[in-house]
Formats: C-alpha cells, structure tokens, sequence
C-alpha cells in the first residue's frame, strides 16, 4: 500500500482541485492499487461469507467530497474506503474497510438500522439479551474488537423502561464493532487474508444480530 500511503500524504497536504489534477497520475496508480486490493479482498471474503458486491472496484467509494452542506470544503477525502455487503436476507450486517495515513482500520455491523428493524432489535434484547451479551462479553470479542461501538440514547427507548436489565444495549441506535491497524500492517503483501480474517472474526456478532431480525419473539423464522 506504498503507493496509496505516499499520494494520501501528498493529497493531505494540498488537497485542492490544481494539485490533484496536475498529479492524477498519482491518484490513478493509487486508485489501481486499491482496486487490486479490494480484489483480493473479495476473493478471501468469499471463501467464507456470500458477498453481493460484484468487484473490488464496486466496493471502493469515491474519494470525492460532498461539501454542498458542509463548512470544510477541501473538495477530496484523505483515505480510501469502501464497502462490502452480504448477499441475502439470512446474512445481515455489512462491512467496511478505512485505509489512510491517520489511521486505518474495519467496521462490520448495523450502521443505521431503519426505525423498523431497530424497534425489532430492541424487542429481542428486552426479552432476551443472553445470546447477543455473551458476544460482546466474550474474551474472544473483547480481544479482537474491545467493545460494541455506536450512537445511543441518553435516556430509555420510546416504550422501554429506564430501569431495565437490559438498558445499556437498548440504549443503542447502531450497532458496529471496529479493529485498528498500523500502516505496517496494512503494507504486509497478506493485509487482505488479514482483513477477512477480521472480518470472520466478526460473524459471531452478525449472526446473533441476524436471528434477532429474521425471528419473531417466539423464534419463528420471519423469511
């Protein structure tokens, strides 16, 4: 990721519309190198999960901003990102990989659940949270991921009561988990076997989510 590292330091530096177009060679190598990459990703992520986005390249976001609505109009991103989704009601979750010189890392999870599926899910937790705790309590989750990320409520759910058992997991509007890496790691010509190891490593979690949502509150299979 050499290649990638050096343009998104040089973009950070000069990230305006005349240096970017006097470089495009730079931001076409880098893109290429991405795109091997997020290849190579799939390949390995297929071998153990059933992904729907057809190529790396289809994965990758654009590295444009969109500043209509934001004060900071720097008009280019500093990393590169991009999604990978799974195929099927039965699989739900996605993932998402983060590569750039301030950090890099992977996210997996639920990140904005719609106002259905998210009633649903705290249905589930509030009567009867021991599958989904026991993932996020595990030494092999805490290892890996530390703790269940996302934005919560300050108070109770609408319909829950604030003093319930569950309240810390009910609190939750998203549910994701995250890894960092070290851009020595994210350079090892095997990065892309590592992140879809990490990403494997996030199944137990997206597996307890996913019989939340494709069950009702007596465990019949709602698809």
């Amino acid at each position: 990721m050499q290649t990638t590292f050096d343009f998104l330091k040089k973009l950070s530096q000069n990230n305006n519309r005349e240096w970017f177009q006097a470089n495009k060679s730079s931001y076409q190598a880098s893109h290429e190198e991405m795109i091997s990459f997020a290849d190579q990703l799939l390949k390995e992520m297929n071998k153990h999960d059933v992904i729907e986005t057809p190529t790396g390249k289809k994965s990758l976001n654009r590295i444009y901003r969109d500043v209509r609505f934001k004060k900071d109009k720097t008009p280019y991103k500093n990393h590169w990102g991009g999604g990978l989704y799974r195929s099927g009601a039965e699989r739900r979750g996605s993932y998402y990989y983060h590569i750039g010189i301030a950090g890099s890392f992977v996210m997996g999870g639920f990140f904005g659940p719609n106002s259905q599926d998210l009633l649903h899910i705290r249905n589930q937790i509030a009567q009867y949270a021991d599958p989904l705790r026991e993932v996020v309590t595990s030494k092999a989750f805490k290892r890996s991921f530390g703790e269940l990320l996302g934005s919560q409520l300050k108070t109770s759910p609408r319909g829950f009561e604030k003093d319930h058992p569950d309240i810390d997991l009910l609190r939750y509007r998203q549910f994701m988990i995250r890894k960092d890496f070290t851009n020595e790691q994210v350079n090892d010509k095997n990065f892309a076997k590592i992140m879809s190891e990490t990403f494997k490593e996030m199944r137990p979690f997206l597996d307890s989510m996913t019989e939340m949502l494709t069950t009702d509150l007596n465990g019949i299979p709602l698809i």
